[in-house]
């Protein structure tokens, strides 16, 4: 029947010679407690449902703490990356400035090995000259002895 708190207020009860009639007083009683075991039916699923989206949601607080979570390690992950791609280029720069620098320190290395021979070869030739010029001279001062004794015999 489902009573208002207003229908009841105002609900007038016959009077007969012992008091108010029992069998409306029992049925007006009947169709409140019919209302309120209803009451308490639909509060109790009220309830549950309660609960069950109450689960619900922390279900979803729980899959959200995880993404954030995944969201964090991402974006740490991330940073990793790109901190280390970023020493790894570093360390390729330093490397290929070493071997350039290995590179230019051979370099120069054989420039002044290459000098040394040149100075050597100089030296050797030098020498080479000066000898031939003293064989030729020799050479020439034997000749001239020689032609010249032969003028003597003349």
């Amino acid at each position: 029947m489902n009573y208002t708190p207003n229908d009841l207020d105002n609900m007038k009860f016959k009077k007969n010679f012992r008091g108010y009639d029992e069998d409306q007083v029992n049925g007006v009683l009947d169709n409140v407690i019919q209302d309120y075991e209803l009451y308490i039916k639909e509060n109790i699923e009220l309830k549950d449902r309660i609960s069950v989206l109450n689960e619900g949601i922390q279900h979803y607080k729980n899959i959200e703490e995880s993404l954030q979570n995944t969201l964090i390690v991402a974006q740490q992950t991330g940073e990793e990356i790109k901190k280390n791609s970023y020493e790894k280029a570093d360390n390729i720069i330093k490397e290929a400035e070493i071997r350039a620098q290995k590179i230019i320190n051979d370099a120069n290395q054989e420039v002044i090995k290459i000098r040394f021979e040149y100075e050597e070869l100089r030296k050797r030739l030098h020498l080479y000259k000066t000898k031939s010029e003293t064989l030729i001279l020799s050479q020439l001062e034997l000749s001239k002895q020689l032609f010249s004794d032969d003028t003597d015999l003349e």
